[in-house]
């Protein structure tokens, strides 16, 4: 009974523990202060969440513009807290006490943990950074990329290789894995005999072997636009991976208002990363122009639009050529994000002109991206699969 009552007891103080984390200074009176490590985590939480009054207002402990301040919450936040939360913590405080600034100091590199969200910030100074900040930069992002690459690398290369192996048909395929059974099914319903109820194929339909040389153009065009950071990110990881398969012919061009290929930095993400810049204007029909005159090969084609949709140049033309894109065979692909973040704003008259095409616009997770250009490359409607696998919200 005794060890029932001091289990209960032990799990009420957790949990007026955790309450007090959670509430602040306001709830002393009511859950006692914070001592020893909740003290410094509460102090953490309080620079960045204590507000000063109405709801979403600058915090009233905030950080300060401290540079040696801001290291030391920098330093208790990755003590104290999982890399998850620490990364959260980082965004927020990002966002909502302008520690932008701060990132041009060489040594708060050596204290921020290294995410997405982060090399997009960076990558948005680039240009205003000190040379010695921007080297500790070059670190950072490029540590994030390597993670990414071993993350990704070898599943999109399996996957869409195996989309360019089965994308050949042919009538003799030379092994029962082969045979592409639904196909078969389809093209023998002549021959079902109703007393067996079965059907008995007369042609077998199956996955044919290319050959090793180059089967599919891939365009990749990035919206450069500050709020496509995470996707610029995922989609430079995704084109060096493409770019490194001997059996696709990948380009990668970025845009704002202007157009810049940089498929010769194919090689190296981190590269690419850097011949960004993130912000200003955005010019869509501008790109897809460019784009598509390099789609020499249409039948044999994926063009990857990512964007947010907010077109600054002329609608109508864009609009029109993705229309002679898809009526010439290409597989168009329009996605809102590649990013863990879901669909962001984006234009929605837009998104149903394309749509009206046959081009559907949604937001994929970089996990779920191989499984995308694997049934672009294999031609299957896209609009069945961005209803399963996308986010269209």
């Amino acid at each position: 009974m005794n060890n029932d009552l001091d289990a209960a007891a032990a799990s009420t103080s957790e949990r007026t523990r955790r309450w007090r984390l959670v509430l602040g200074a306001e709830a002393d009176a009511a859950c006692g202060g914070p001592g020893g490590d909740d003290a410094r985590m509460d102090a953490a939480l309080a620079a960045l969440y204590d507000s000063g009054g109405e709801e979403g207002a600058q915090r009233s402990a905030g950080l300060g513009s401290s540079a040696p301040k801001v290291a030391r919450w920098l330093g208790d936040i990755r003590r104290y807290f999982p890399s998850t939360v620490v990364r959260v913590m980082q965004h927020d405080a990002m966002r909502r006490l302008g520690l932008r600034q701060l990132l041009l100091e060489p040594e708060m590199m050596e204290a921020v943990e290294p995410d997405v969200h982060l090399v997009g910030t960076l990558l948005s100074l680039k240009d205003v950074m000190p040379q010695t900040a921007r080297e500790s930069a070059r670190v950072v992002v490029r540590s994030v990329v390597g993670e990414l690459e071993r993350k990704l690398a070898q599943h999109t290369r399996s996957v869409v290789q195996g989309a360019l192996d089965r994308s050949a048909r042919t009538t003799r395929p030379r092994r029962v894995a082969d045979i592409d059974w639904d196909r078969t099914i389809r093209r023998n319903l002549q021959h079902y005999l109703p007393e067996q109820r079965t059907v008995v194929p007369q042609t077998l339909i199956g996955y044919g072997r290319r050959s090793r040389g180059v089967q599919r153009d891939v365009v990749l065009a990035i919206d450069q636009s500050g709020s496509m950071a995470s996707s610029v990110v995922y989609a430079s990881v995704f084109g060096a991976v493409l770019g490194s398969m001997r059996t696709l012919r990948t380009s990668l061009v970025v845009f704002d208002t202007s157009v810049v290929d940089l498929t010769e930095r194919l090689s190296d993400p981190v590269e690419v990363l850097f011949g960004t810049q993130l912000g200003g204007g955005t010019d869509i029909n501008r790109a897809v122009a460019y784009c598509q005159g390099l789609l020499t090969r249409p039948a044999d084609s994926v063009f990857v639009l990512i964007s947010d949709l907010y077109e600054g140049g002329i609608r109508e033309e864009m609009v029109r050529r993705v229309a002679e894109m898809t009526a010439a065979g290409v597989q168009v692909v329009v996605l809102l994000a590649l990013s863990d973040e879901g669909a962001p704003a984006y234009d929605r008259g837009n998104a149903a002109a394309l749509a009206a095409l046959g081009v559907p616009a949604f937001a994929c997770t970089p996990d779920m991206f191989p499984d995308l250009m694997a049934a672009a490359i294999q031609g299957r409607p896209l609009t069945a699969w961005a209803e399963r696998y996308g986010d269209l919200s």
